[in-house]
């Protein structure tokens, strides 16, 4: 008889046969590796396409061949302008938003983060002050004034 941890679960879709024979080769190349630029999905409205621009009604049709060539030029003007005002922009702009982020990080590391602890820890002793002052001073003053204003009376009457 076989242990538990000897057998091993194999899932078979319906419609799947089960392979007897031996398995198929593995290709001798691996699939090209997909560059995911994106991978938080930040520009999803910028996935443009051709159709999404340029479209023409069932009444109106173009030629074929301008129809076909408006979509390749579409795609390779864009792709090309785009690769150019990157090349021209990417630099510049990499170089001043990794300053920026340097700038905010460094203030954030030094400055804010040790003046959010500064204050958690110096409140309490703040907080049982200013709780004192108020019983001391406020509080009677506030129900001396209240007793006061509490024998008034208004009417109102009409003339």
């Amino acid at each position: 008889m076989l242990h538990d941890d000897l057998l091993v679960e194999c899932k078979i879709d319906e419609g799947e046969i089960p392979r007897t024979a031996a398995p198929a080769p593995l290709p001798a190349e691996p699939p090209p590796k997909i560059d995911v630029r994106d991978p938080h999905g930040i520009n999803q409205h910028l996935k443009v396409d051709f159709n999404d621009v340029l479209a023409e009604p069932s009444s109106f049709h173009s030629f074929d061949k301008v129809w076909t060539w408006s979509d390749i030029l579409f795609e390779a003007s864009k792709l090309w302008c785009y690769r150019i005002i990157s090349l021209l922009c990417a630099v510049p702009v990499s170089i001043i938003t990794g300053f920026l982020f340097a700038i905010l990080g460094c203030l954030h590391i030094w400055c804010v983060i040790p003046c959010v602890k500064l204050c958690t820890i110096s409140m309490p002793p703040i907080r049982t002050l200013w709780n004192s002052i108020l019983e001391i001073i406020v509080v009677p003053v506030c129900v001396s004034i209240g007793r006061c204003c509490s024998s008034i009376y208004m009417t109102v009457s009409k003339q």
